[in-house]
């Protein structure tokens, strides 16, 4: 599995957890069910890397909103938002323009028409 596809799932993942109360485990083996494919270590630690620091990526996303709150934020959005975080400022090896530039894709295919600048326009700001 590529890592753009890695990333696919990672959002279907954790939107789960988000939006349907399952544990990371439980979403990730119905996503991958349905699939049946085997998840990429990049998917696993993708998952469990923003499970695991959710409290402080979402601090460092409310830190860099303007005129929102997270608890105002899509579910969309938010997820999106969690991953690229994660993988800026925790996974050592992925670009910052490369993580902004996956989360935009993704919010192009899972979110409205604003989601993606709306994205870019939050994590431009942390990389500032």
């Amino acid at each position: 599995m590529n890592r753009r596809t890695a990333r696919e799932k990672a959002f279907q993942i954790l939107f789960s957890v988000d939006n349907q109360n399952y544990s990371p485990d439980e979403a990730m083996e119905q996503v991958l069910e349905e699939e049946a494919e085997v998840a990429s270590s990049f998917l696993s630690e993708v998952v469990s890397g923003v499970h695991q620091h959710l409290k402080e990526i979402d601090e460092k996303i409310e830190d860099h909103l303007e005129n929102w709150s997270m608890k105002r934020l899509a579910a969309v959005e938010k997820t999106l938002l969690r991953i690229a975080v994660f993988e800026m400022f925790y996974e050592v090896d992925t670009p910052h323009g490369v993580a902004i530039n996956e989360a935009i894709e993704l919010a192009h295919v899972y979110g409205d028409d604003k989601s993606g600048k709306f994205i870019n326009g939050v994590l431009s700001k942390m990389i500032s």
